[in-house]
């Protein structure tokens, strides 16, 4: 069976990102980059783990859903302040609301410990945080294009 240009058509859809990064200059490079290829309120950041837990539970201040949309995919950085990427990897992945949403680590280690260990708590893929802007906008644009045009997404 061929895809015809209709279904390719149908199945693209603008990815609501949300991003746990707790270095400032980070999430503003992080958000430049995306600014490129996605509007910029389809991209949104939270400061640590604890902070992304609320806003995926809907605890206040994150429990209004139009300013604060369900998330298609999650950036989540390994070392943060409160509650690190792996704790809130680990409360994500036992939630059986929260389970489905693809989570992308996205963070400056390359320990073969972290990969192997993320993967076998349930992310969708690892990523080390590029050197160079170019190179990030780069990898964003390679996350934008998988999430939004390669992939289904649970509803």
């Amino acid at each position: 069976m061929f895809v015809t240009d209709y279904m390719l058509m149908s199945f693209e859809k603008p990815i609501q990102i949300l991003v746990a990064e707790d270095d400032e200059d980070d999430k503003l490079l992080i958000l430049k980059a995306f600014e490129r290829t996605l509007p910029k309120e389809k991209v949104t950041c939270v400061e640590d783990g604890e902070a992304l837990l609320k806003y995926l539970k809907r605890t206040p201040p994150y429990d209004d859903l139009e300013k604060y949309p369900k998330p298609d995919i999650i950036l989540l950085d390994l070392n943060m302040p409160r509650k690190d990427g792996r704790e809130a990897l680990a409360e994500i992945k036992s939630s059986d609301e929260l389970k489905s949403i693809p989570v992308i680590i996205f963070t400056t280690s390359n320990s073969a410990d972290d990969i192997r260990i993320t993967y076998k708590m349930g992310s969708s893929s690892f990523i080390t945080k590029p050197g160079s802007f170019e190179e990030l906008v780069k990898v964003t644009e390679e996350i934008e294009n998988y999430w939004s045009k390669t992939v289904l997404l649970p509803g």
